[in-house]
């Protein structure tokens, strides 16, 4: 593959404050996962892991935080982090991740430096309400929807391994794909004891599939991202996911769970003879 790989940062800069039921979700505080909880996390933290990044590589760095939507609290601590590393750290496209967001909200954002905003459909419409009841998948298409009406570049994936049919899985990508997505990432449920889903019962071969799948349904994005879970999901395997269509993945940490060190995966990509990206179009 001659393609280059673009790599991405999470930072977590609100953890586990979430009260929405997502049983996919430990950072929802109804289930009382062992994690980190915190409101707003150190802006000089935030920019030590920003540094971090960009001295790996990474061209994306996206901010996320844990509630439902964004509220004027949520906008001023996202607007004031980005305004610091769009100065200190300007190779790196911010991203932002913090839940249902109108157009003005998301203008607000891009005015302070946010390039991309990242909501996911999580699954199908109709697998939806067996995940989450306290807010409804089409919310989420709705903001999807904004984020294309704000000008800013959509991110919008979903979630494998949740107990989802294969015809939900189809019917996530098809409506990921009526959104034009620059960018789709797929992660694959990494199950977390204080959580009511049984684990992620996908084979390798299986997830491999999807991967595929994914790249065939959303031919138009430009990057197929493996996400959370691409460990745990593909082992030993994981360098198979690059010539079964993804170009693009999460380095270090994720939420609340831990990736590995960035520098293994960049070993990974130099042992496949793959180059990583070092400019993005959108």
């Amino acid at each position: 593959m001659s393609e280059k790989i673009f790599l991405c940062s999470i930072c977590n800069i609100n953890s586990g404050t979430c009260n929405e039921d997502c049983k996919f979700c430990s950072q929802s505080v109804r289930y009382k996962a062992d994690i980190e909880r915190y409101k707003q996390k150190d802006i000089s933290l935030i920019l030590q892991e920003a540094r971090n990044a960009e001295a790996s590589g990474a061209l994306g760095f996206c901010l996320v935080t844990s509630d439902k939507g964004l509220n004027d609290k949520t906008i001023d601590f996202v607007c004031s982090v980005a305004e610091v590393l769009t100065k200190e750290t300007p190779k790196l496209r911010l991203i932002a991740c913090n839940g249902t967001a109108s157009v003005e909200q998301l203008l607000t954002l891009k005015a302070s430096g946010i390039k991309a905003y990242n909501h996911n459909l999580e699954t199908s419409r109709n697998f939806y309400p067996q995940i989450c009841t306290t807010h409804s998948w089409d919310e989420r298409y709705e903001t999807c929807k904004n984020v294309n009406e704000a000008g800013l570049a959509l991110i919008s994936g979903g979630i494998f391994g949740l107990g989802e049919s294969h015809e939900d899985r189809i019917s996530m990508l098809e409506s990921i794909a009526s959104l034009h997505p620059a960018s789709v990432p797929i992660n694959f449920y990494h199950h977390n004891e204080a959580l009511q889903l049984q684990p992620n019962q996908l084979s390798v071969d299986e997830a491999l599939a999807l991967v595929k799948l994914t790249r065939e349904v959303v031919p138009s994005a430009q990057r197929i991202m493996v996400a959370g879970g691409r460990g745990l999901m593909f082992g030993a395997r994981e360098g198979e996911i690059f010539a079964n269509g993804a170009n693009s993945i999460v380095i270090g940490n994720y939420l609340t769970t831990s990736g590995k060190a960035m520098e293994r995966d960049l070993e990974m990509l130099r042992s496949l003879g793959l180059d990583i990206a070092t400019t993005v179009q959108n």
